[in-house]
């Protein structure tokens, strides 16, 4: 696996700054527009079920599993970034990622913030 397949995160490109910080140094919030959120749920599938459970028993990173969490999470990322930008904001403060169980079918990654609105001080 290549740094590009376990490593996440925003592109250099994106119009609005996520971060997990409160604030932003040299930026001033002119308007707090809200709690945004990208929500995605993925299933497992059979094949990388089998392959970590003989994995977990010798030992070892589970790399399709890591793999799959990386991509569900940049997916969640996207998210949040659309609503946040659909809202207005061009900024996203105190970023946090929550994941859980869905019904035993899945893992639910929800990415979340508060989109405000930032000019440079």
């Amino acid at each position: 696996m290549g740094i590009e397949e376990f490593g996440g995160g925003q592109s250099q490109q994106s119009d609005v700054l996520v971060v997990t910080t409160n604030d932003v140094p040299g930026h001033t919030v002119q308007q707090v527009i809200g709690e945004v959120f990208g929500l995605t749920v993925r299933s497992r599938h059979l094949g990388s079920q089998i392959g970590a459970g003989l994995k977990s028993m010798i030992g070892g990173e589970l790399k399709g599993l890591t793999k799959t969490l990386v991509e569900t999470r940049n997916q969640a990322m996207e998210r949040l970034v659309a609503q946040a930008k659909a809202r207005g904001a061009n900024a996203v403060l105190m970023m946090r990622f929550d994941v859980t169980e869905a019904a035993d079918v899945g893992t639910e990654v929800c990415a979340y913030g508060t989109a405000v609105v930032l000019t440079r001080t």
